[in-house]
């Protein structure tokens, strides 16, 4: 019976993006808050990235903004808001893009109607511009590894409920993974591993579909240097985390071994902090003159609004942890600036 159970890998798929999974049945917005979520800060730094990126390549005939995860469409409509702000110089770009969200769930309704909504990422070597995920990788399941009392990496099998059972010895391409990202060998019984190459290999496709530009993807991480001893797997169930449970009642993540991912992906790659990154893309978070409340008060509330949503989106305890992927191809260096 017990061989019969799946590993994380198979049931984390089925409860997240089965017939009647967490990601078929949910509007994510309605569970966990993401930066996107947070602030429209957001959707204009990731605009400004854009049209740096846009710049870089000589403002071709067709420019495409790929949001892969896309959850209800929220950075693609900030993007787009952001270009309109723009007026003259924002119609000029909107009259080339071509928005493109990625997403299991079914096209939501009153979304504006420019923005393409597909289920599977574009083919190799089709776009040009920027390919964006933010906390997508984080959802790609992967099988866990845990060593039991004699040492031995084992596959963990898991019933519905949660309740987990070890496995067979981890093999293969698993073992391979392990040995060169998360080694086990003499972390002592109940060590962990959350064995990654599955998220390297969907990066690798996301970041092939680029024929010139920058693929980018926002996670929360870890490297060989600082990996969890026993795992990040949680669950979140409105807005609060939960245990990590494969029935479809709740989201299941894990952090991204996101070295890894950047050594699986073809190009020049950099990893950044988000607050390092959003710094470079212009959000600061710096309170504006006292002496505003006085002189114009108005303008001090909307500053003050601002500042609080910057620092939410900076704090390194909290959004600013995240760590970005910069992946560029044949793109001269558009980030940071």
């Amino acid at each position: 019976m017990r061989s019969q159970l799946p590993g994380w890998r198979a049931a984390t798929e089925e409860a997240l993006y089965g017939p009647h999974g967490f990601y078929s049945r949910n509007a994510p917005a309605g569970h966990f808050r993401t930066s996107v979520h947070a602030s429209p800060l957001y959707a204009q730094a990731v605009t400004r990235l854009l049209l740096r990126v846009d710049e870089a390549l000589g403002h071709p005939e067709r420019l495409d903004v790929v949001d892969v995860g896309a959850g209800g469409g929220e950075l693609l409509t900030g993007v787009l808001a952001a270009l309109w702000d723009r007026e003259a110089a924002g119609a000029e770009v909107l009259a080339r893009l071509r928005p493109v969200a990625v997403e299991h769930r079914p096209r939501p309704q009153g979304l504006d109607p420019a923005i393409d909504w597909r289920r599977r990422l574009p083919g190799p070597g089709t776009v040009t511009g920027l390919l964006f995920a933010n906390e997508w990788l984080d959802n790609v399941p992967v099988d866990i590894a845990e060593n039991d009392s004699a040492g031995t990496a084992r596959l963990l099998l898991v019933e519905p409920d949660g309740t987990e059972r070890p496995g067979p010895p981890v093999t293969g391409t698993d073992a391979e993974w392990l040995a060169a990202w998360w080694p086990l060998d003499g972390a002592g019984p109940g060590a962990r591993a959350e064995i990654g190459h599955p998220r390297d290999t969907a990066w690798a496709r996301a970041a092939g579909s680029l024929r010139r530009g920058l693929a980018v993807a926002v996670d929360y991480a870890h490297t060989r240097r600082d990996r969890p001893p026993f795992g990040t797997l949680t669950g979140f169930r409105a807005g609060r985390p939960c245990p990590p449970v494969p029935d479809g009642s709740c989201d299941v993540t894990s952090h991204v071994a996101l070295d890894a991912v950047a050594a699986a992906t073809p190009g020049s790659t950099a990893l950044l902090t988000q607050r390092e990154a959003l710094h470079a893309l212009g959000v600061r978070g710096e309170r504006p003159s006292p002496g505003l409340a006085s002189t114009d008060p108005a303008a001090y509330v909307r500053l003050l609004g601002a500042a609080s949503e910057a620092a939410e989106l900076l704090a390194s305890g909290g959004l600013g942890g995240f760590t970005w992927l910069v992946c560029e191809k044949d793109c001269p260096a558009p980030f940071p600036g």
